[in-house]
Formats: C-alpha cells, structure tokens, sequence
C-alpha cells in the first residue's frame, strides 16, 4: 500500500482517510471496476422498468376514456328488446352505436379471404380519440355509402388498395380509407384479428346478423362529467342486471387496462429485481475477496496506530465512492433505455406515447445503488475489525472466530428485511414478495450446502487420489483462503437463472409447436347452419379435405342449480353462486363418448338417453365446476330456447383446451338436443397453402355466413406476435443474465492473486506450464459442473412450478438446453480460470512475483 505514515501520529483525521481510501484503490480499480458495473447494470435495469410502469400508469389514466371512446358503454349479447331500448333511451341524450361481430372478408381483386372483426357503427363514436386513416377524411365519409375502412396491416397483406371492393357476406362495399390507429386496440389484437369498420346500416344488410349469430351490440353514452356515468351505473344497477345488461365505464376501463399490464409489470419487476440482486451478490463477493487480499495491508496500519474503526471507514468510503459511481452510471443509463422500451413493448400496448423523466425514479435508483453498495458490502467490511496486528509478521495467523459477531447478526437481518421490503415495493404484494424472498433463501442455502458439501468431498478425494494433478486440482476446493463457496454460489445462482428463462421459453414455443403439429386439423368452419351442413360437407370432400369432426352445437342458458335460481341466489349472498352463472349464455354439443382431448376425471360418462323417462346425466369440464364448486349429482335446470331441461352432473372431464379440438365446458349425452335448434362446426386439415386459399374462397362465395379460422395463419401470427413479446422479455431478462456472467466473471477473476500465489510456490518447487494448467482445470471444471447441476436442477424444479401454476401448461424437459446449459457454464469457468493464471504459464516465478504479489 502506498503509504506515508508517521508512527507518531496517534490520531487520523476524516481527510486522512479519504486520502488513504483514494491512494489504496489506485492499485485495485480494475477489480473495484467490477463492483462498480455490478451496481451500474441491476440499477440500469430497474431505473428503466421503474419510469417505464410510471409513464404506463400516467397514460392509462390520461388515456382511460380513449381506450373506452366514450363515458359509458352498455352491452348485450342479444338484440336489445323494446324494453331493453326504453331505459338505454332514458340513460343519456348523447349517445352512439356499435354492432361488431367476426365474419369473413372477401377481397374480389386479389382473391383473398380472412376472418376479421367488423364493427358497425352508428353516431360520433368515439367521443374521445380519434379513428387516424388514410386519407384523413375517410371516417366521417363512412355513412355515405356502401364504405369500408380496413386495417392498413391486412390491405398490405392482401395486396389490396383504396378503391377496391370488399365482401362482408351478401354486401359489397368500396375500400373508402386505411386504418391506421384504432382507439384502444393494441397490435397484439389487430394482428391476430385485423378490424373493419363499416356503417351499422350496412352491418345489418350484410345479412350476417341473424338468429343464433355471435354479435355485441353496444350503446356509448358522453355525459358533462365521468362521475356521471358513475351516478347512472349506481342508480341503474339492479335494472340493467335485471334485464341482463352489461356496462363498463371509464374507471373499469382503467382498473382492466391496468390489470392486463399486471402481469407484465410483475415479470418485468421480478427481472429488475433479479439484476440488482445478482449486482448485489457481485458486490458483496467482489468486497469479500477485494478485502482478503487487503488483510496484511490493515493489519500493518494496526501496528502503526490505526483502530480498527479507521480501517474499517478507508475501505468503506471506497465502497461507497465505487457504488455512488455506479449508481449514476445505472440511472443515466436506465434513463436512456425508457425511451426504447415503450418501442419494444409496443406490439401489445393500446397506447403509443412519450416517455418522461421523474425526479423521483432518479432519486430511488441513486439511493438504492448506495443502499445495496453499503448492505452487500458491510458483511466483509466488519470482519476489518477483527485483524490482528499480529498477522503483518506472521503469514500463518488466523482469527480464531467461530461464531456469528452481533454487529454481523444485525447486518444478516437488515439484508433480509430490505430484501423483503424492496421485493413488496417492485411486486406490490406481501404474499408473493414472501414466497420470492422463501425461493431465493432456499436456494442460497441449497447452494451453500452443497459447497459445503464439495469442500467434505474434496478433502476425502484428494487424500485418496494418487494422481499430483487430481490431488492439487481438487486440494485447491478445500485449502485455506479458497473462494469455492462464493464462486459456487455466484455460478450456480447464474446457471439457475440463465436456465430457468430458457426452459420457461422452451415450454411456451413448444406449446405453439405442438398445437401446429402436422398430425392435427388446421382449419375451422363455425356459424353452419344445420340446412347448409351436408352442402358444405359436400365441398370439403370435392377438394378432397377430410371431415375430421362434425359438430352440433346448443345454446342455452342456466335456469336453476339445486333449485336455486337467480333471483334466490342474489338475494342470499351465502350461497356463493354469482349471477354471471345464470347470465352467460352456453354453447354444449352432444355426443356417446370422449375425444381425444379429453379424459375422465370423475363419474361416470352416460353415452345416451334412451327414452324421455330417463334422467339425463351432463359432463361437466373439471376446471369449470372447481370454480363453480360443484359436485357430482348436482341438479342442473337449463332452458333450451323456451324448453326447460332438467339434468344431473354425471361426470368431470380434464379438458386440455390447447389442442386443436371443439372442446366445450357441457356435454350432454346423444337422444336428448337431436331436434333443438343448433348450428355446426365442422373441422378439416388442410395440407398446401393454394389449396387452403381456393377452398376458403369458395366457402365465402357459397356460405358468406360461414366463418373460418385457419389455424396455421392464426398460429403464424400468433408466433410473430410472441416473438416480438419474448425479444422483450428477453431483452429485460438479459439485463440478469448480463449481471450474473459479469459477477461470474468478476468473481473468478477476483480470485486471482490467491491462485497465482499457489501456482508460482508450484512453479517455485519444479511444477511445469503443463501441470499447472491441467490443476487449474480440474479445480474450475468442479467448481463448474457442480455448481451448473446444481442450477439446473433447481432450474428444472422452478420451471416445473411455473408451468403447473403460472403457465397452466405441461411440464416439458429440454434435453438440449440441459445439455447446452451445462457445457457453457462448466466450459466458462474453466476459461476464466486459465484465464488468472496465464502469466504463470509464460514467464518466470520471480517475474510473476514482482508483478503480481
């Protein structure tokens, strides 16, 4: 250490020491570099997140009534009755419409066919917002005529241009402009279904809105005020539950809007959270080992006057200095990226705008930096207190402290309630910030048990070994001043999140895959109707398609469950039964058996009713009826379109709604809905695009009420979409990922002075380049391979967790990422230990000795 210290001097002054803190460092800042790009990362990544949801959350609010259009919506899935329409006449003078339902489109010149959304619409709708197309004028110009506006994303699709004629069923109409922007339509949504506006006259003379069609219809009111809308859902309530009427209003909007962001913001927190923790974690072993190395330097100053308390303020201000350094370095470039966030995150935002600076974020992200700088690094900074002058002569002392000091006991319990409190301020709630912090201790422990664990082993595996390279590579886990504790933590808290965010991506992309299987159905028709059903048949078989299934579909509503209807069920809230039960409208088939979708989870499958006497025994979907709480024998009144059928639950069924299937939450047994009205579906494969093209094209000639989901394209586009969505995440995760290969690096790399001491005594006694290279691998090839299984292992089991209860997906292990997982991590290692230890494999021991110690 670069001193000038007089003995006599007997007390230090505050400037002295600031001055020995900046002397020491000026030998060590490569290594302090480390810490410093620790820090800088995780807080980068939290700074960007933290303005991110802030920007995000002013938006919803300044933006609530453009994603809704209006004060006030009221809705059905019926046509409104002369009831219905006398009180919505009484709701509000200022008022618009709106029928939208999906439908296939035909564009005659290019011969395109898709399924889309039409929206109707009658009045100024939007009051708030603005329908943005090309050219300008061609909203206000929509009720002139037989127009159309259609999505600018579907005309380039098609190749189709303004002018062009567009078919909605039995209606022809002219491309009068492109849409551009859609009042709270995100692009996640205008890709998988792409809009159309028309004319609410011309949605009607479509002659696609018919008994049995799937339409909302809608009225928005614009009121003076919002609390208005308030004060008329309040007065109204009971009446528009009563005449089954839905309603959303600005603040629902913004409560949903919020909501659909929750579990984003969620992971993205949880990302943030994950970056500075493992800054953290570099921080804290970067000071550990940087002040190892520093044991004889303040054991010297104790013998020429310094207490321990200076020796321990000289390297706190350089922790603080470092993390203040990285603090600043953190939030400008946390400041920096918020501004491309809102672009990689805007595929599913309803929303574009731009970002703003907040002091406060600035502020939380330069106190956190330094908050984390002095926790993380108090641990090994209180243990300065403890050297013993006596160690500047004598090489071999040790402290002979066993136990766990108060001063380090109150630190350890800090460091937990501030992990606490950090991940309830990201998270926002008490519970899962517990069972985040509970996962993390875990694996710590996990961890630390197992480097305890290797360091038993090694002891055992070197005293047996004969082989000198086996027995030193392995010695080296186990010898005083070894790292192999927090370099195992270090790499294996790595590996765990590197593997845990690739098996996660694994799951969901295979997910898609399996869906798009080549063995499955790939194209959908609904809305059949039973007089069009064997025509129809009749044209899959001439384009010789397969009619993989055929079927018939009901819709009825619940009347009654255990004799409780409605109206008992509202009046006694114990019951728990909710109205919607009684609101929403079923669509059940009938058949004898399973499908391959399908598996019996309880009960008994009743395959038909053989005469009217017979009790009629339902299967009910086992999810559906867990939410619902109901139990085998319940009695079950649905009305059938003015037919009251009683039923009893038979059986639950475990439904995989992932496959390619027309999976329903009712069955009803064959003999019972065979004359009731119904419509069908048919579903068939379709192998080569062309094909797919000139059937679907003849079905919308032939049918115009026929739709299609072709599931290929669906699937497509969902893949883009969430190849756009996981670059996001990923490009956040990354953030981790970065800070956990840095604190990797930094702490192989920290470790090297005690290597090189080891490896030039080697070199001292007759050890040749060879041999000591070959110690250096074994020793990081074990620190790696068991610090890499050991991630994985925990990795596999998070995953595991979040695909039963977050993804609600099958558990799907990766051969390949295992593998790849533990080759990168064990093989990095191993490189950044040869890495240290270069210099003693080139030159001589006493050049190395000069230079390095």
């Amino acid at each position: 250490m670069d001193t000038k210290i007089s003995v006599s001097v007997k007390k230090y002054s505050r400037s002295w020491l600031l001055k020995m803190a900046w002397r020491d460092s000026r030998r060590s800042r490569s290594k302090l570099f480390l810490f410093t790009t620790s820090i800088a990362i995780g807080i980068a990544a939290l700074v960007a997140i933290n303005s991110f949801k802030r920007n995000l959350d002013e938006e919803i609010q300044l933006q609530a009534k453009t994603l809704l259009g209006a004060d006030l919506e009221i809705y059905s899935n019926k046509p409104f009755t002369r009831e219905q329409y006398d009180l919505l006449d009484s709701l509000g003078e200022e008022r618009s419409s709106q029928t939208r339902f999906g439908s296939m489109v035909y564009f005659p010149r290019t011969d395109g066919t898709r399924l889309v959304q039409v929206r109707g619409i009658r009045g100024f709708y939007p009051y708030y917002g603005k329908i943005e197309t090309e050219p300008h004028w061609a909203a206000g110009d929509l009720t002139n005529g037989p127009y159309a506006l259609v999505d600018e994303k579907l005309m380039l699709q098609f190749n189709v241009e303004l002018g062009d004629e567009v078919r909605i069923g039995s209606l022809s109409l002219e491309i009068r402009g492109k849409l551009k922007n859609v009042p709270g339509q995100s692009g996640v949504s205008t890709s998988i279904a792409p809009v159309v506006y028309i004319s609410e006259s011309n949605a009607f003379a479509s002659g696609l809105i018919k008994k049995g069609s799937r339409v909302t219809f809608s009225k928005f009111y614009k009121y003076p005020t919002e609390a208005t809308a308030d004060d008329i859902i309040a007065t109204y309530d009971d009446r528009l539950k009563e005449l089954e009427l839905r309603s959303e209003t600005v603040e629902e909007r913004k409560k949903d809007t919020s909501e659909a962001f929750a579990n984003m913001s969620i992971f993205l927190n949880l990302a943030a959270f994950i970056a500075l923790l493992l800054g953290s974690i570099g921080v804290a072993g970067a000071v550990h080992i940087y002040l190892k190395e520093k044991n004889q330097s303040v054991a010297i100053l104790r013998c020429l006057g310094v207490k321990s308390k200076q020796a321990f303020y000289i390297y706190l201000y350089q922790v603080l200095f470092m993390g203040l350094i990285g603090s600043m370095i953190g939030t400008g470039l946390g400041l920096g990226l918020q501004y491309y966030l809102p672009k990689l995150l805007g595929e599913i935002l309803p929303f574009s705008f731009e970002p703003k600076i907040f002091g406060t974020v600035i502020l939380e992200g330069i106190l956190l930096g330094l908050i984390i700088a002095i926790l993380f690094a108090l641990l090994p900074l209180i243990r300065l207190g403890k050297i013993s002058p006596l160690q500047s002569i004598r090489a071999t002392f040790e402290s002979n402290e066993s136990k766990i000091s108060k001063a380090s006991f109150i630190v350890f319990t800090t460091l937990i309630f501030f992990l606490l409190g950090f991940a309830y301020f990201q998270i926002g709630e008490w519970k899962q910030s517990l069972i985040f912090v509970g996962g993390l201790a875990v694996t710590f422990g996990l961890l630390a048990l197992i480097a305890k664990g290797l360091m038993a082993a090694a002891r055992k595996v070197s005293a047996k070994t004969s082989s000198f390279l086996v027995k030193q590579g392995i010695a080296n886990l186990h010898r005083p001043n070894n790292q192999s504790t927090i370099l195992l933590l270090t790499i294996g808290i790595c590996a765990v999140l590197i593997s845990t965010l690739l098996f996660s991506r694994f799951i969901l992309v295979e997910q898609i895959t399996l869906t798009g299987a080549d063995e499955r159905p790939n194209m959908v028709l609904f809305d059949i109707q039973t007089k069009q059903k064997e025509e129809l048949k009749t044209l899959v078989l001439d384009y010789d398609l397969p009619v993989a299934q055929d079927v018939p579909i009901v819709t009825m509503r619940l009347k009654a469950i255990n004799g409780i209807n409605k109206k008992a069920a509202e009046r006694d809230s114990t019951l728990e039964i909710p109205s919607w039960v009684f609101n929403r409208e079923y669509r059940v088939t009938f058949r004898d058996s399973l499908i391959n979708s399908e598996t019996l989870a309880e009960g008994k499958l009743q395959s038909r009713v053989e005469s009217a006497d017979d009790s009629i025994f339902v299967s009910v979907s086992e999810g559906f009826a867990e939410g619902r709480k109901w139990k085998i024998g319940d009695e079950l009144l649905f009305n059938v379109q003015g037919a009251l059928i009683k039923t009893y639950i038979g059986s639950f069924r475990k439904v995989d709604w992932r496959r390619v299937q027309t999976n329903f939450l009712i069955v009803f047994p064959t003999g019972v809905l065979e004359q009731a009205p119904q419509f069908h579906v048919l579903v068939t494969k379709v192998d080569k695009t062309d094909v797919s093209a000139r059937f679907q094209q003849a079905v919308v000639r032939l049918f115009p009420n026929v739709s299609i989901i072709d599931l290929e394209l669906i699937i497509k586009t969902v893949e883009e979409v969430l190849n756009k969505v996981s670059f996001a995440i990923n490009f956040m995760a990354g953030f981790s990922v970065l800070t956990g290969l840095i604190v990797l690096a930094g702490s192989v790399v920290l470790s090297k002075t005690q290597r090189v001491q080891e490896s030039v005594l080697l070199r001292t006694i007759g050890a040749r380049s060879y041999q000591i290279f070959w110690i250096t691998c074994i020793e990081y090839f074990a620190l790696g391979a068991i610090a890499s299984l050991a991630g994985l292992f925990l990795a596999h089991t998070f995953s595991y967790l979040l695909a039963e209860f977050v993804f609600e997906n099958d558990f799907l292990f990766s051969t390949y990422y295992t593998v790849l997982i533990f080759v990168a991590v064990t093989l990095g290692t191993v490189i950044i230990g040869l890495f240290n230890i270069r210099p003693v494999l080139k030159k001589s021991p006493l050049e190395i000795l000069r230079k390095e110690i």
